[in-house]
């Protein structure tokens, strides 16, 4: 990949997780400005989040973990507004201010109102105060009701992506929680036809797919 990465003596580092949605977000959008990026793998289930390390770049234990220089940023959204604000090639966001907003909207519905509810560490607190068949009921609920607002939201502004015939910042929240729904929760999605044109389409894009958490270092072999 060419390396976009003006950031004087340093390479971008992403402190990730394969499996992680929210790291996928920031690796679409490194691929998509081809910026050049040193994987720096984070295994969630082994507790390495935990390590005295890590909390000193992300105090909550979270990825991803964006390290520019001497700028350490540990959210997914602040991280893409500070890579579309350093670097300017292929905008994240359209000009156009409605569009700009709806951008927004589907990227705060995903990243707040349903990947939080079905992160490691929720699922794995189901798991010890209830019962560990509590879990996926659970994940489907949430994910349904996202799903359909989402599916409502974008039916007046989805064109061959989420809000166009463009790629943005929508897309780049949406492409990781489809490809969760699809092959971590198979949840039934015949009732999100938009949702699943939009995921056949992110399928045919190199920088979604080498994004992808089947993709990853970390990725498990088998």
């Amino acid at each position: 990949m060419a390396s976009g990465n003006e950031s004087g003596n340093s390479k971008l580092q992403l402190y990730s997780y394969w499996r992680s949605s929210c790291s996928c977000r920031v690796r679409i959008g490194l691929n998509l400005k081809g910026l050049d990026y040193e994987y720096k793998a984070v295994n969630l289930v082994k507790g390495e989040q935990d390590s005295p390390e890590f909390r000193k770049l992300n105090p909550l234990g979270y990825v991803p973990v964006l390290v520019d220089g001497d700028v350490v940023l540990s959210d997914s959204f602040a991280i893409l507004m500070y890579l579309e604000e350093k670097f300017p090639q292929h905008p994240l966001l359209p000009s156009d201010l409605k569009i700009k907003a709806i951008n927004f909207e589907v990227a705060n519905i995903v990243s707040s109102s349903i990947q939080p509810l079905q992160n490691l560490v929720v699922l794995k607190y189901i798991d010890e105060k209830f019962s560990p068949d509590e879990k996926l009921p659970w994940v489907k609920h949430f994910l349904g009701k996202g799903f359909a607002a989402l599916e409502k939201l974008l039916k007046d502004y989805a064109g061959k992506y989420a809000t166009g015939d463009e790629v943005y910042l929508a897309d780049c929240f949406l492409a990781p929680q489809l490809d969760t729904a699809f092959k971590r929760f198979n949840l039934d999605m015949s009732e999100f036809p938009i949702l699943v044109r939009l995921h056949e389409a992110y399928g045919e894009l190199p920088a979604f797919q080498k994004a992808m958490p089947a993709n990853q270092p970390d990725t498990p072999s088998s």
